[in-house]
């Protein structure tokens, strides 16, 4: 389903660079690297110095190009530690370097945490680097599937360095990733993690789609929304106060009609574009586990600006707001806040992705519970989303 933007393109604001391709870490069910795009295996393991200088070269054109007063630098792999912190440092100055005067670049690294070292940690703040860390929950057996290439255990590693940051260096702490397992129990979940002082929790649906559905999902059961929504009681009942939970808040946001910035919820523009390796120019890696090429542009930074990507279909697409849903999304009156979902998991195979998300009825579940927690607050809801179902 090919769809135009109404509008002029969305600049884009987060730029993540893939500054190393493979990871130390050999986690069994990684879309990445057991997923249908095998991509990674033709690249370069890092991404060679000319790579980075001429990405940085064009973040700084897209920021001048587009006026920008801050953008977003995600330093991405596989595990970007593996290219140095030293490395990742340089690559985050050179960028600043190159954005106009007054735009500010905020830097995070995303890592499993194994490779955190105090020097590591230490030469990141000093770049103004923060730190956000990826694991499956903060107990050892939450951590059960993500092992080293050689089967041993992650997560020693993995605690000591979340600890080391919260520690030594709370101001570069940017916080905890998981990804939603709902064979766990979701409050023993949330409060293992939070023993790990995150200021912040992102709680990731995995990806799956129609044609390659999540693990433990049916249609109509709603166990990822139910698992959500345990969560959300734990942590509206403690007033919020222990660590943010992006994934709600934002969720909050929108039933406000404010604007909220998420992949999962909303109907705000696609402004996320990945740098490869080689200097490939792609769309977000979680298309990756819809099918071989998904993420590709034929793009690079070498031959391409941004604003060439801004034009690609792909990136179109996701920046049509309703107008790239499927037609039962755009008479939903959860729309505005679901927004259809995250765009990978509406792929079905023979028809793309003009679908509802394959989590449609867990989404559904989790807004309207939560604008019923926002209703016994008596906080105003808008009618059309108290009870009931679309």
């Amino acid at each position: 389903m090919a769809v135009r933007a109404s509008e002029p393109p969305y600049p884009f604001r987060q730029f993540i660079v893939k500054v190393h391709g493979r990871c130390n870490l050999a986690c069994r069910y990684c879309y990445l690297y057991e997923g249908p795009d095998a991509g990674w295996r033709t690249r370069p393991a890092a991404a060679a110095p000319d790579v980075l200088a001429r990405t940085a070269l064009r973040i700084g054109e897209h920021a001048r190009a587009h006026g920008m007063a801050a953008l977003s630098l995600v330093l991405h792999g596989g595990e970007p530690l593996l290219a140095g912190a030293d490395t990742l440092a340089r690559f985050t100055d050179l960028v600043r370097d190159r954005v106009p005067a007054g735009c500010t670049v905020h830097a995070t690294v995303q890592t499993n945490a194994t490779l955190l070292t105090e020097r590591r940690l230490a030469v990141l703040a000093r770049h103004g680097i923060r730190v956000g860390i990826s694991m499956d929950g903060g107990l050892p057996v939450h951590n059960a599937l993500r092992t080293d290439r050689a089967g041993r255990p992650s997560w020693p590693a993995a605690s000591r360095g979340a600890r080391l940051i919260a520690d030594r260096f709370p101001e570069a702490y940017a916080g905890i990733l998981t990804v939603v397992d709902p064979t766990t129990g979701p409050v023993e979940l949330y409060e293992s993690l939070l023993a790990l002082r995150p200021p912040a929790l992102d709680l990731l649906l995995p990806h799956g789609n129609w044609s390659a559905p999540p693990p433990h999902w049916d249609d109509t059961g709603a166990r990822y929304g139910k698992w959500l929504c345990a969560v959300f009681d734990r942590w509206w009942e403690a007033g919020r106060r222990e660590t943010r939970v992006r994934l709600f808040e934002e969720c909050i946001a929108l039933l406000f009609g404010l604007p909220a910035a998420t992949e999962s919820l909303g109907l705000a523009p696609f402004d996320a574009v990945v740098v490869e390796t080689d200097g490939s120019i792609e769309q977000v890696d979680s298309l990756k586990s819809c099918y071989e090429g998904a993420a590709a542009t034929g793009l690079d930074v070498f031959r391409n600006t941004f604003d060439e990507a801004l034009r690609h279909p792909g990136v179109a697409a996701r920046q049509a707001g309703a107008a790239s849903l499927a037609a039962r999304c755009r008479t939903c009156p959860l729309l505005t806040v679901c927004g259809g979902g995250h765009y990978a998991h509406r792929y079905r195979a023979g028809n793309g992705f003009a679908n509802p998300s394959v989590y449609c009825a867990d989404l559904q579940l989790l807004i309207r519970h939560v604008a019923d927690r926002l209703a016994e607050a008596a906080a105003p809801v808008p009618a059309s989303l108290e009870g009931g179902t679309p």
